[in-house]
């Protein structure tokens, strides 16, 4: 039996406090190797104003375009003309305090933790983190856009690919 490309994509929703780091990284993730079969977005409770340079820096060493990207806050998907989520993620480190987001609406909602590079001293320690945490995202949405359509409708599933159980 052959699985039916859904027509529309799925929405996924990267959520963090900033939306400068790993939010931003993580919607271009899922643009680029989503295929078109998904479609990632971005967003900030708090939103800094600008994706983090050393964030850009990374894509654009990664292959990516960095043009397309700006730090938003997540006002911008709660209208009646906002695109309609299937996937909300947030992003936000347990392990340092951090308030993640929530983001009301009926889609999956999960949690994919990963630490802060935006403020780690010194520099050339703060781009290996954004390098390190480029290398986690990718890995989670690599196993996100191979799941196959049914499984997307599942929380847990989807939760699963942070390696934390629901």
């Amino acid at each position: 039996m052959t699985e039916t490309i859904p027509t529309t994509p799925i929405n996924v929703l990267f959520l963090c406090t900033g939306n400068s780091a790993r939010s931003i990284l993580s919607e271009a993730l899922v643009n680029d190797l989503g295929q078109g079969r998904f479609l990632g977005w971005s967003a900030g409770s708090h939103p800094s104003g600008q994706p983090h340079p050393d964030g850009l820096k990374e894509l654009s060493r990664r292959g990516h375009r960095t043009d397309l990207y700006r730090s938003k806050s997540w006002d911008e998907f709660e209208g009646a003309d906002a695109p309609r989520m299937d996937i909300v993620v947030t992003v936000c480190d347990n392990a340092a305090n951090e308030v993640c987001p929530v983001f009301p609406g009926d889609h999956i909602s999960v949690h994919w933790p990963a630490p802060d590079p935006a403020h780690v001293e010194p520099i050339a320690v703060r781009q290996q983190a954004f390098a390190d945490v480029y290398d986690l995202c990718r890995a989670r949405i690599e196993a996100l856009i191979a799941l196959p359509q049914d499984a997307l409708a599942d929380r847990a599933t989807v939760q699963a690919i942070a390696g934390i159980s629901t």
